[in-house]
């Protein structure tokens, strides 16, 4: 069994095209699914130390058992656990892949974008140096 892991937001609406992109992208059959309202912020911040240690737990509950291909986190339009505009979406998600990359630097680290029409996008890309 292949997998990869996904920091997504619990919007369902967002949850379908990131697994369809995630599992072509790294070519995997499964996505396992960390959600929380507006991960990228809480990710990129680090403010909510609480709901950051959930998220980390459950990620490397995931890279334990499962040794996930690659690993995103994920920002979209309309989001109203981060009512922020697409600026400061996207310097969280900058942020956040950055942060996790620090956290699972032997695991490429991806931030994604999901846009109005629910089309995902690539916005940062972070692969370790010793790739596996």
């Amino acid at each position: 069994m292949s997998f990869c892991t996904a920091i997504n937001c619990m919007d369902g609406r967002v949850q379908l095209p990131v697994i369809n992109y995630l599992r072509e992208r790294f070519g995997v059959e499964y996505v396992d699914s960390v959600t929380e309202a507006g991960p990228n912020r809480i990710v990129g911040l680090q403010s909510d130390t609480a709901l950051l240690d959930s998220i980390l737990d459950r990620v490397k509950r995931s890279v334990k058992f499962h040794d996930p291909a690659g690993l995103a986190i994920v920002a979209h339009h309309d989001c109203l656990g981060n009512p922020v505009d697409k600026i400061v979406q996207f310097e969280e998600l900058e942020l956040a892949a950055k942060y996790l990359t620090e956290q699972f630097g032997e695991i490429p680290v991806i931030g994604l974008w999901v846009d109005e029409t629910w089309t995902v996008s690539e916005e940062f890309t972070h692969i370790p140096k010793n790739d596996k």
